[in-house]
């Protein structure tokens, strides 16, 4: 280091150095978190997903470094914030634990701590402000950046919740109104036995005499049918839903062809669409083998092939597999895509809107990869999703919809499995789930 150099200089040095290092730094962060055992999620994704948010906090602790001794700008502080934001929105989407997420910042902190060790042992003459700057910088990064990533995970697990709460309210709600309209029924019914055969003492005794009107007995079954079916597939949605997340399913393992599995799903599930009087395509490789556990993606293929039926009203739904969107040997890719009324950001659908979020930031991200591979300035960062934002349009998603897409979620949580989500009003919905194609022995 030359001693002439000024403060200012030796620290414009300090960040040029962390430029230059930068592919380095991210190998060695990666190599980190993949060799902690407690860190499974990472070894599934592809680089750029795994890298995600990671380049832009690097950026940012670099232009903290510049600004000094000046603070930095307000501009800067945000953009910092939504790109922590951003890694606890990715991360949930990925299937990360809360825990994971935490472990990864500890690595980056980590990594970084070794450079700037090692910078300062081959600098001698950097001066005590220049160092002590650049760890303040470094550990208001990391702080801030794991307030910010657990808290957007939070906040998108309290959605999610309050998304079930909200489906359990207005079954029960329904359930209530149809208990009402029962009464009323039978108060109607025990009127017109009271000229025959007087007054109705009870509901079994009032169901089997000959004189109550067809259709009254009509609307009274079908109206207990349609509250026990409600509450039974709500029941059985939260049921299913909380096996997983006390953690009672584990995966199995085991070579099988992605293509028979699937194509017999479509071929049973067909008299189901004709009822409704859509189309139900299969498209993809006729042979894809891969590792995984069969049972478990049949569900989550046959969960959200149902949920696409149920709610499309004309034209149909396509199932399609085969290669990653992009082309990554490791991985391959399951679609489920609909014609019907879109899932959008309403209050409605949390769970589905913090997809899309997440859906839009990785295309964000994978762009900026992209154009910092060809030697091209990064895109204008994307709009931060917003979970509670209002929406004035009507939600489409249906009551109980929400526990199916969570019940899918966890199955990929399960399976290493990323999960996307593209909708639009009107033109329909797309769902990917990427999943590895193979797995390491436990």
């Amino acid at each position: 280091m030359d001693q002439t150099q000024t403060p200012g200089e030796q620290m414009a040095a300090l960040v040029s150095h962390l430029a230059a290092r930068r592919a380095a730094i991210l190998q060695a962060w990666r190599e980190s978190v993949n060799a902690d055992a407690e860190l499974t999620s990472s070894d599934s994704l592809p680089r750029n997903q795994f890298n995600d948010h990671i380049p832009g906090l690097l950026d940012a602790f670099q232009k903290r470094l510049q600004a000094w001794p000046r603070l930095e700008s307000a501009a800067a502080e945000e953009k910092r914030i939504e790109d922590s934001a951003g890694h606890g929105l990715q991360r949930w989407q990925q299937g990360y634990q809360l825990r994971e997420v935490t472990r990864e910042w500890g690595h980056l902190q980590m990594c970084l701590v070794r450079e700037l060790e090692q910078y300062a042992e081959a600098h001698a003459g950097l001066a005590h402000a220049v160092m002590s700057a650049a760890w303040h910088a470094l550990s208001e990064l990391c702080s801030q950046g794991i307030s910010e990533s657990t808290t957007q995970y939070f906040q998108l697990q309290q959605a999610e919740a309050e998304g079930h709460v909200r489906d359990m309210q207005e079954t029960l709600a329904e359930a209530s109104e149809l208990d009402r309209r029962r009464t009323e029924l039978f108060r109607q019914a025990a009127h017109d036995l009271r000229g025959n055969v007087g007054v109705v003492t009870n509901v079994t005794s009032g169901l089997t005499q000959y004189t109550m009107p067809e259709a009254t007995r009509e609307e009274f079954l079908r109206l207990l049918q349609k509250s026990v079916s409600s509450l039974q597939s709500m029941l059985d949605g939260a049921l299913d839903l909380a096996r997983l997340q006390a953690g009672h399913e584990l995966r199995d393992i085991k070579p099988f062809s992605v293509a028979d599995m699937l194509d017999d799903l479509v071929a049973n599930l067909q008299p189901w669409a004709r009822d409704r009087g859509l189309y139900l395509r299969a498209e993809g490789p006729v042979s894809l083998m891969v590792e995984g556990d069969a049972v478990k993606i049949r569900r989550i293929a046959q969960n959200l092939l149902l949920n696409a039926l149920k709610y499309t009203r004309a034209g149909g739904v396509t199932l399609a597999w085969g290669d990653s969107r992009n082309n990554d040997p490791k991985r391959w890719m399951l679609c489920v895509q609909d014609t019907g009324p879109g899932i959008h950001a309403g209050p409605g659908a949390p769970l589905a809107d913090a997809l899309q979020g997440a859906t839009q930031e990785a295309r964000h991200v994978e762009e900026k990869a992209t154009r910092r591979a060809q030697g091209h300035a990064p895109a204008e960062p994307a709009p931060q999703a917003n979970t509670t934002a209002s929406d004035s349009r009507a939600v489409h998603q249906q009551r109980g919809e929400g526990i199916g897409l969570s019940i899918v979620k966890r199955l990929c949580e399960l399976l290493d499995a990323s999960m996307e989500l593209d909708s639009a009003p009107e033109v329909g919905t797309t769902f990917r789930i990427v999943f590895p194609r193979h797995y390491e022995a436990a």
